[in-house]
């Protein structure tokens, strides 16, 4: 026969007491962390979902719902659940299995593209992050501020038009500035042009682009054209793409009498017993990196030489007004150049 002992009874008490004050007490029980964490994920999830129906209707594809399910990396119920609030708000239109936005959803998803793309305009001027992290930390941070704070950060960065990949920056009535320029895949040979988009998806074309070390704003020459790559020459150097990369970098078509990239050239390229004249700092450079250029010397009309060539590569010392001064060749490459006679 099992008796009450009360000390027993006091113990379990204490314990419930204990894990219910840490299940539901205010702010940090482990019940209101996890309903605002789905709250938060909630958010995410259909502030993506917009910009994707917006970037989709945008070049002429409507999304239905396997393609959200296939193209988000979100669980399907939590996706679901997000299209139903979505209709019920009528940021969207369900029509079958087809999504379409409606006006408050296209304006909703101009908001978070502004954000996005006034981040990667902070990370390219205000922080060391490699342009290769823009994108990625842009669609982490797009869902953070309000539009008081977004509205802080334009200001803040002068309102500009344009992200660092060319793309244009939803103002804060959603009008965008026009990017006027074809696909490089698509110009024929001997056109010349200035690249002035490039696009940062799919991610993994990006990284191909980034790698062959191809600048907004350089001037450009196609020297082929056919189903295999096509070629360009820029800044004194020949570049070859597969068309598919190739048509992630929007151009800008240029008269062929005007002045273009055939007598310029990137420092990177200088060799021993070269001299040359700066002509200017790529737009590729910016922010604080740009302004250090410009401090140590490396000003528009300036002449400059090798002063001491790596044997290991890099980083090399050029001499410019008389002091020797080393850089790597990525910041060597944003230096542009007429090599002298």
């Amino acid at each position: 026969m099992s008796t009450y002992n009360p000390l027993t009874a006091l113990l379990i008490f204490l314990g419930l007491s204990i894990l219910i004050y840490f299940l539901f007490r205010p702010v940090k029980g482990w019940f209101w962390i996890i309903k605002n964490n789905y709250k938060t994920n909630e958010k995410i999830v259909i502030e993506d979902i917009l910009k994707l129906l917006f970037h989709s209707e945008d070049s002429g594809k409507i999304l239905n719902t396997n393609d959200l399910t296939r193209l988000l990396n979100f669980d399907n119920e939590i996706i679901l659940t997000s299209i139903e609030k979505m209709t019920s708000n009528n940021f969207i239109l369900l029509e079958g299995e087809q999504l379409k936005l409606q006006p408050a959803g296209r304006e909703y998803a101009l908001r978070i593209i502004r954000m996005h793309r006034l981040w990667e305009k902070f990370l390219a001027e205000k922080t060391g992050y490699d342009k290769s992290e823009w994108h990625e930390r842009a669609e982490q941070k797009e869902h953070e501020l309000n539009t008081e704070e977004t509205n802080l950060l334009a200001s803040k960065l002068g309102n500009p038009k344009f992200d660092p990949h060319g793309d244009p920056i939803p103002s804060t009535t959603g009008k965008m500035a026009t990017v006027n320029g074809v696909a490089l895949s698509t110009l024929p040979v001997n056109t010349v042009g200035k690249i002035i988009h490039i696009e940062d998806e799919p991610d993994i074309i990006y990284k191909q682009i980034l790698a062959e070390n191809i600048h907004i704003g350089s001037h450009i020459r196609v020297i082929e054209n056919n189903t295999t790559r096509v070629t360009f020459f820029s800044e004194g150097e020949e570049f070859k793409l597969a068309p598919i990369v190739a048509g992630n970098l929007t151009v800008s078509i240029l008269k062929k009498d005007i002045k273009n990239e055939i007598n310029v050239a990137r420092l990177s390229s200088l060799k021993e017993n070269e001299t040359a004249s700066i002509i200017g700092i790529s737009k590729e450079s910016r922010g604080d990196s740009r302004r250090r250029l410009l401090d140590l010397g490396f000003v528009k009309g300036a002449t400059v030489s090798i002063d001491l060539l790596n044997p290991l590569g890099e980083p090399n010392a050029y001499l410019i007004k008389g002091t020797a001064i080393a850089l790597r060749n990525n910041q060597a490459s944003n230096i542009l150049i007429k090599k002298n006679n």
